[in-house]
């Protein structure tokens, strides 16, 4: 939906910001940004208007686009002094407006960050520069049989950045672990201009989990400029194996069959019939067309021990009813498995004008019940729903179908989403998985947490961001000044936070 226009006061402010930007780039020792590096028309803008979630629209004030830590430093630094806003950007991928522009505010566009800074095999890890693309850093070390593990099904184009703004996860993480887990430092410029280094090459870090706290924290705490990531041998040999199923419940009892039986596959990924066939005729990737769900699990490691659980899958999978199994023979055939599985948000795009891609974790031995119940759901809305799954790790992707042009059906769509993100909730689980809160699940928060919960984790925020400067309007339902927040109580006493200053 579109945002309204700048009023003349924003248009005032932005006048005044744009030239103090623009005498910064041209004193001698201002921070040295390149012609063309300050964004300010509104057609030029207008690349900037939205990230994934494109239903919500909105020109930012300026666009900047540094190409170094002291750059991004000068950057905030200025906007701290003046009290402007700043959100950061990195591919624009984000499934939940985590990079929504604000009218008032400036975007801090990470695109010329785009250099792997190190290869350290003897440590197994990688130093690069945030707008490097995730798939960029496996292609960068595959001569050496190593690559970087979580994959989201974007990884050709986002952003390592945004991975770690995100804590993004992907096909496989569910054996080798979502972003956060393969996160070994990064650097991180503050607000006010900081630049603060978290952990390093080295496994665990002393004292507290600051690393932790900035990954996932959607460009609330401040602008990472550089991450070590892990990197990790090949396995020996994958295979993939496709599982057809007349029905989707028994696709759901066979994902918690798996796990429960000890093993833990590479990847295991749902599609349900509409997905399936939209993939098939996409990518043409020999999928079943007559199953109503189809599993597709990934077994690694040494030859003799992947023969086994195939075996082992093989074995579960007929016992709940699974009607078609196949085994890929070689290593392209497994990849062609896993294009359809790639490319099935973009397949699904050939089904509807418009479809609205949801983002919801629950326990694994609910996946039979929610998705029945998502069932009845779509049809008591009216909208066709097409489900891509990360089902090993109960990581549900409902794609609701609708057409924008046709008047209430984006508020439906929406609203059917809500429904969907508080069944998650009921169930055990949780909001989001790997897409984030952003502005699309922020109304949300409070079926999840309490305004306690709420209010500590603002707590957090004002510590590293006093004046709510940093991506405000994201994820928190409200927003309190951090002077509200001042005290705490511990233990039946009382702790004092320093005073702050209110914005």
């Amino acid at each position: 939906m579109k945002m309204p226009a700048p009023d003349k006061q924003i248009l005032s402010r932005r006048r005044q910001i744009v030239g103090d930007l623009e005498a910064i780039i041209a004193s001698a020792g201002g921070s040295g940004l390149t012609a063309g590096s300050v964004i300010s028309d509104p057609i030029s803008l207008k690349a900037y208007e939205c990230d994934g979630l494109s239903a919500y629209r909105q020109l930012p004030m300026v666009v900047v686009l540094p190409n170094s830590t002291h750059q991004v430093s000068d950057i905030l630094r200025y906007c701290h002094e003046h009290q402007v806003k700043v959100v950061a950007r990195g591919s624009g991928t984000s499934l939940s407006g985590g990079a929504l522009p604000l009218e008032d505010a400036v975007m801090i566009g990470l695109g010329k960050f785009n250099k792997i800074i190190e290869i350290d095999y003897g440590n197994r890890c990688v130093v690069t520069q945030p707008g490097v693309s995730n798939l960029a850093i496996s292609e960068a070390v595959a001569e050496k049989e190593f690559y970087y593990a979580p994959d989201p099904s974007s990884q050709i184009v986002c952003s390592i950045g945004g991975n770690v703004a995100e804590n993004s996860g992907g096909v496989h993480c569910l054996k080798y672990g979502l972003t956060t887990n393969n996160v070994l430092g990064a650097e991180v410029v503050l607000m006010n201009g900081d630049v603060m280094r978290l952990g390093g090459k080295h496994l665990d870090p002393g004292g507290y989990d600051l690393l932790g706290v900035l990954t996932g924290s959607e460009g609330l705490l401040g602008v990472i400029t550089e991450v070590t990531v892990r990197i990790l041998r090949r396995p020996v040999i994958a295979r993939a194996v496709l599982l057809g199923f007349s029905e989707l419940e028994a696709a759901g009892d066979c994902v918690g069959a798996i796990i429960g039986a000890g093993i833990i596959p590479g990847g295991m990924e749902m599609m349900d019939k509409p997905a399936i066939h939209a993939t098939e005729e996409f990518v043409q990737a020999g999928y079943p067309l007559d199953a109503e769900a189809l599993l597709i699990v990934e077994l690694d490691g040494p030859q003799v021990e992947v023969d086994h659980l195939i075996d082992r899958v093989e074995e579960i999978a007929r016992g709940l009813g699974a009607d078609y199994m196949r085994i890929s023979e070689n290593e392209k055939e497994r990849e062609l498995f896993w294009a359809g599985r790639k490319n099935a948000f973009p397949a699904v795009g050939r089904l509807s004008p418009d479809y609205y891609c949801m983002d919801g974790t629950i326990p694994r031995s609910r996946l039979p019940e929610v998705i029945s119940r998502m069932k009845e759901l779509s049809k008591e809305f009216g909208l066709e729903v097409a489900n891509v799954f990360h089902a090993g790790d109960g990581n549900l992707h409902p794609l609701i179908l609708y057409n924008a042009n046709t008047p209430g059906e984006l508020e439906k769509a929406e609203n059917l989403g809500a429904e969907i993100l508080k069944l998650c909730v009921e169930v055990g689980g949780v909001l989001t998985g790997e897409h984030g809160v952003g502005v699309e699940k922020r109304d949300l928060m409070g079926t999840m947490f309490t305004e306690t919960d709420l209010n500590h984790q603002q707590r957090v925020k004002c510590s590293f961001d006093p004046h709510s400067l940093l991506n405000p309007g994201k994820v928190f339902p409200t927003l309190h000044r951090c002077a509200e927040l001042g005290r705490v109580h511990v233990h039946g006493g009382e702790t004092r936070f320093p005073d702050i200053p209110r914005f």
